[in-house]
């Protein structure tokens, strides 16, 4: 089963990077089916539950690759920084008139 090495986006409901600094390396899941009496998401395959956590991206490869685990490693898109002051909002150089 194929793992995926990755470090989580931070979350929109905090402005924080908490846990967003940390590798994680989690199993894909396997096939999943309604289970039949309740009808809910069930899979006979555990592994999908297991989250691992690694500080850096490369104890995460190292890890994976002693056990023999096949891994797939995802780049984490850096957010362009756009710098802006108030003070832009009234400047000479602006491209659109200030309407107020």
């Amino acid at each position: 089963m194929l793992a995926r090495i990755y470090r989580p986006a931070k979350t929109a409901m905090q402005s924080g990077r908490a846990k967003s600094q940390e590798w994680l390396l989690e199993y894909e899941s396997g096939a999943i089916a309604p289970e039949s009496l309740m009808g809910w998401q069930s899979t006979a395959d555990t592994s999908g539950q297991v989250r691992m956590t690694f500080d850096t991206r490369e104890e995460a490869i190292d890890f994976a690759r002693r056990n023999a685990i096949p891994h797939q490693v995802i780049e984490p898109r850096e957010p362009r920084r756009v710098i802006r002051s108030y003070s832009d909002n009234f400047s000479y150089r602006r491209k659109e008139p200030w309407s107020h």
